[in-house]
């Protein structure tokens, strides 16, 4: 298949662009529904992204299920 890198891309291709909107607004009903499970994390507030509020409810917490533990290493020094 030919494909080809568009560095960017989301600012010059609006397919690219459109994908992207729809990732995150996908991704942040999931981390809404998330945090009805995992309540201690607000995933609601910082949709999982490493905010100082998160990283501080890991260190308080540790991980969950759903935390990538390989990303998360220096966040439970």
């Amino acid at each position: 298949a030919n494909q080809r890198t568009i560095i960017r891309g989301d600012q010059s291709e609006p397919i690219i662009s459109l994908a992207s909107i729809a990732a995150k607004v996908e991704r942040d009903r999931l981390m809404i529904r998330l945090a009805k499970k995992y309540p201690l994390y607000a995933l609601e507030i910082h949709k999982g992204y490493g905010t100082l509020g998160h990283r501080k409810a890991i260190r308080a917490y540790g991980l969950s299920k759903i935390h990538r533990g390989t990303f998360c290493t220096r966040f439970i020094s």
